[in-house]
């Protein structure tokens, strides 16, 4: 019997097998596609041409419309916040001589190369030169509560669950805990911060978690019932270790997301699954996300140390959802022939999909060299190889 998207979604995140394996595009702005191969593929699907709406200016992503997402059926939604009434430290992009530069909400410059930019890299951070809670207290915060944030939640929710029978993620306002924290000081002062500033670095990592709070507190009630999973994103880890300490961790980063994570699941007027992002050789922390309540790891960037897909649903299969790690984007998705990357999608939907727990998604966004013609090869290997029988 064919299910509707929000229970395949649900039947998945509850460790049952649904009719298939579900699908993200777009969801959320760790699970969408860049600008340019967006405009690439709706013209190899023949879709009329329209401006490319975009989700994510620092990342440069598009918004998957509604004839995409027909096309390619998607089985989940993205319903993220708007912007605040006032922009406080913001400021939009603008030509800056070879670059575009703009700043956000948290006072966080980024720049983009004028000509043949894919995306924003960090330029400057405004805790530069922080060093007590005193300096934090003086600092112009984002307010959480402005209503501006939350007009179009409920209605946007509500389209996706009740009119188009689709599960949909509830967005975070920014980055997470610890990943706010390194971009507003600069990694390797807030590194260091961590080990010989601990009452400072406590107080930056409790103030953001209040913030935090206060937004999803605001968000859960704009909601209602039908929220199914909530947004959460650090990266924790490299190519081929952790950030930090286990150790450090646990001391510095674990007790915020617990807190963070508790207060979420309490709040929530109907059960809802905590989707945390990290790229990376993850595997060591896993645990203690568990532990913190997270519920769908996304992604499992598979050829990172230690994330092998066949392990992980051994170890851990029974306790997360895997959202993501259907295909390598770093080599196969982008420079791989077709036929690799049908191989590829096998071999992922093999390991992680038995049993449920498992959503189809790319490892991370899909970027702007990705031929049109390896994307569909991906989605043609999960329609035929991701049935449940």
């Amino acid at each position: 019997m064919e299910m509707t998207s929000f229970e395949r979604v649900k039947a998945a995140l509850e460790h049952r097998e649904p009719d298939r394996v579900p699908f993200d595009l777009g969801g959320s702005v760790l699970t969408g596609m860049n600008r340019h191969c967006y405009a690439k593929l709706r013209n190899y699907l023949g879709l009329s041409e329209r401006e490319i709406r975009i989700q994510d200016a620092m990342q440069q992503l598009a918004w998957i419309d509604d004839d995409v997402a027909a096309y390619l059926k998607t089985d989940v939604g993205c319903v993220d916040p708007q912007p605040p009434s006032s922009p406080g430290l913001a400021r939009p992009p603008e030509i800056d001589g070879d670059y575009y530069s703009m700043t956000d909400e948290w006072g966080i410059e980024w720049k983009m190369p004028a000509s043949g930019g894919h995306y924003f890299d960090m330029a400057d951070q405004p805790l530069k030169a922080a060093v007590t809670p005193a300096d934090l207290e003086a600092f112009p915060w984002p307010d959480p509560s402005d209503p501006a944030r939350y007009v179009a939640l409920k209605q946007s929710a509500d389209r996706y669950v009740y009119d188009q029978k689709k599960a949909y993620i509830l967005g975070r306002q920014y980055a997470g805990i610890w990943e706010t924290a390194l971009w507003m000081s600069g990694f390797e002062k807030f590194f260091m911060d961590m080990l010989t500033n601990e009452s400072y670095a406590h107080a930056l990592m409790n103030k953001i978690t209040e913030l935090k709070m206060e937004y999803w507190g605001n968000a859960l009630d704009a909601v209602g019932d039908n929220v199914l999973i909530m947004s959460e994103a650090d990266d924790l880890a490299t190519q081929s270790s952790l950030l930090c300490s286990v150790d450090l961790y646990k001391k510095m980063v674990h007790p915020y997301h617990k807190r963070l994570f508790d207060y979420v699941k309490k709040k929530a007027a109907a059960k809802v699954y905590i989707f945390y992002h990290s790229c990376g050789a993850v595997k060591p922390l896993i645990p203690y996300l568990i532990e913190e309540g997270v519920d769908i790891l996304n992604p499992v960037q598979v050829n990172a140390d230690g994330m092998d897909t066949s392990e992980l649903k051994r170890e851990f299969g029974k306790e997360i959802t895997f959202w993501g790690g259907g295909i390598d984007t770093q080599q196969i998705l982008p420079f791989g022939t077709p036929q690799q990357v049908r191989d590829e999608v096998k071999r992922r939907i093999d390991d992680l999909a038995p049993g449920g727990g498992f959503v189809f998604a790319s490892v991370h966004n899909v970027q702007s060299d990705v031929p049109p013609e390896n994307f569909m090869a991906m989605w043609e290997t999960l329609r035929e190889h991701g049935v449940y029988r």
